[in-house]
């Protein structure tokens, strides 16, 4: 199963998320959407998400 980070809620596949830098992450997660265009994104804009790539909707 693919990791998210906690608090970026990314998918991430090595030790480390792109984002934050962090390394706190779970496998439990529902849902994904992915941002492609963050700029021009409304859903983007209402999660905060600045950087495009796969996202968790909910993480456990």
């Amino acid at each position: 199963m693919k990791k998210v980070c906690r608090k970026c809620r990314i998918f991430v596949t090595g030790n480390e998320c792109p984002i934050c830098k962090g390394n706190d992450f779970s496998e439990s997660w529902k849902g994904r959407i992915y941002i492609i265009n963050p700029e021009k994104s409304e859903i983007a804009k209402k999660t905060d998400i600045k950087v495009k790539g796969e996202y968790a909707i909910k993480i456990k």
